[in-house]
């Protein structure tokens, strides 16, 4: 999950190999030379996009990894692309791509055995990580881009598509045979399309997910921790958070997000869609002060008395720290947080923590929230759309999503081919739950100024979490601010520059399914 724009880049602390790519020194002085014009043997390029080039030596020895591969050779697609027929039309391409500057250096290391596959040259046009979308917003207006491809916060796709400055990716995706349909439903839905046209790859595929100490939770609940059936619902999960509060020994009872701006809504959303909370009707007027987004706040205020010292200043940063310093005794983050917590080099927590299913509340539905992520596209005003297409593929390709998340470095595989890997389970402990959950899986409208609610609506839920305004205030001012934000982005009398038919499939996708456990 990737967040700028006046919050912290999660993937300013996780990179701890390639985030965008393959591990540095894969294909640096090893890589196959080759002089200029001619192109290394494409098998050989691929073969070295490999677990044992890729993955960190102390990752594969501490849990005994061999050489084999985490994903399916067979539903990999740079491994069933033809790569002679991308040569034959796009060697000599160059393509620009717009990226945060912190993330600069693995990204170039990342694209060289694309370039040695493809014969396109990738040029980085590296943006600072705070003005990502004042960059790319100006330069949309202008008309006149400076990059043929971004990758940015998937909240910002609507602002980006509504307006045309995106391409279109259908006709490319089917040429070259992308694997759409081993997309979970709600990446390929929420990361890709827009108005039923596909103008997105997905590339960080995240989902929040709840996350308990196993050695302090075993004390409050008087036995071993069922992933299902310990914390079954919100309420229990009020109660053994106040239990382990109670335990003592400098652990809190609970990490969560509630600083200002999205980070508090984030949280609320992640509760309240549990409740049958949608947002919007069909109408597109929000809907933030019904009782399911009431049930919502009333849960995450009882939590929040629970929750760590400092919780209202707690963006994602503040909340790894404390979930991975074992200062709280459960914690409500993305999926990440248990894999990082594997990871003895960053975690105090290895082998003492477990993720759950996401409780649920009376009522509701078993909805685990897709929230954050990022989504790759290609400028409507490229010279080169289908070669900057291509690159974007190979960065999104399973084998290298499998990889990143054996690394740990936070860049989440969004592929069921993936997810299903057993391996790739061993060095991934939330990746069971992680994939049973995703066909149940709620995710917030991509719709043009969504980014500014979630940050109008987070100070204000922050000012409840704080006790300045009560819950229903929270909401109400929230509402308020959406309105007049939707107006301003074109959305009056149930229309708008977003069809709702067109977004409806992906708000929710776990209707009518049995549930995973």
């Amino acid at each position: 999950m990737i967040i700028r724009r006046g919050g912290l880049s999660r993937r300013s602390f996780l990179r701890t190999g390639a985030a965008m790519g393959l591990a540095a020194g894969a294909f640096g002085p090893r890589a196959p030379a080759f002089a200029q014009g001619a192109l290394p043997d494409i098998q050989a390029t691929l073969d070295a996009i490999s677990v044992a080039n890729y993955v960190r030596e102390d990752y594969r020895a501490l849990y005994g990894m061999t050489d084999e591969p985490l994903w399916d050779p067979a539903r990999d697609w740079i491994r069933t692309v033809d790569w002679e027929a991308v040569r034959s039309e796009f060697a000599g391409v160059t393509v620009r791509f717009a990226i945060g500057a912190a993330d600069q250096e693995s990204a170039a290391e990342g694209l060289v055995p694309f370039t040695a596959l493809s014969g396109i040259e990738v040029e980085l046009v590296p943006i600072p990580d705070d003005s990502i979308y004042d960059k790319a917003i100006a330069e949309f207006i202008s008309g006149n881009a400076s990059f043929d491809a971004l990758q940015f916060f998937s909240a910002w796709l609507g602002d980006f598509a509504a307006p045309g400055f995106l391409a279109p990716l259908d006709d490319y995706a089917a040429k070259w045979a992308l694997p759409l349909d081993d997309f979970y439903d709600t990446y390929r839905l929420n990361y890709g399309y827009v108005n039923g046209q596909l103008v997105g790859i997905p590339f960080d595929c995240d989902i929040q997910m709840v996350h308990l100490r196993t050695s302090i939770m075993e004390q409050v609940l008087g036995g071993p921790v069922d992933r299902a059936a310990s914390v079954p619902t919100y309420d229990e999960l009020i109660r053994v958070t106040a239990e382990a509060n109670r335990l003592g020994n400098g652990v809190a009872g609970l990490g969560m997000l509630g600083a200002r701006g999205f980070w508090s809504t984030y949280t609320w959303q992640h509760i309240a869609a549990q409740a049958g909370m949608m947002l919007f009707d069909d109408q597109w007027n929000p809907t933030l002060t019904t009782d399911a987004g009431m049930k919502g706040m009333d849960i995450l205020l009882a939590l929040s008395k629970n929750a760590i010292e400092g919780v209202a200043g707690a963006g994602w940063g503040e909340n790894r720290a404390a979930w991975l310093g074992g200062q709280v005794a459960a914690n409500i983050s993305w999926q990440d947080s248990g894999t990082q917590a594997m990871r003895p080099d960053q975690s105090q927590i290895v082998g003492d923590f477990v993720t759950i299913y996401e409780p649920r509340i009376e009522g509701g539905v078993f909805a685990p929230p897709n929230i954050a992520g990022s989504t790759s596209v290609v400028t409507a005003t490229s010279p080169n759309p289908e070669a900057a297409f291509l690159m974007l593929a190979f960065l999104t390709t399973s084998s290298i999503m499998a990889m990143n998340e054996a690394n740990a470095n936070g860049v989440a595989p969004g592929y069921r081919s993936v997810l299903s890997n057993e391996r790739l389970r061993a060095v991934s402990q939330p990746m069971e739950v992680w994939a049973a959950s995703l066909d149940h899986a709620w995710c917030s409208p991509r719709l043009p100024g969504m980014f500014e609610m979630e940050q109008a609506l987070g100070n204000e839920i922050n000012r409840a979490i704080t006790g300045q305004i009560t819950g229903r205030e929270a909401l109400e001012n929230g509402q308020a601010a959406w309105t007049a934000i939707m107006a301003k982005n074109g959305f009056a009398n149930g229309t708008g520059p977003i069809n709702y038919a067109d977004v409806a499939p992906g708000l929710y996708v776990g209707a009518g399914k049995p549930l995973p456990f």
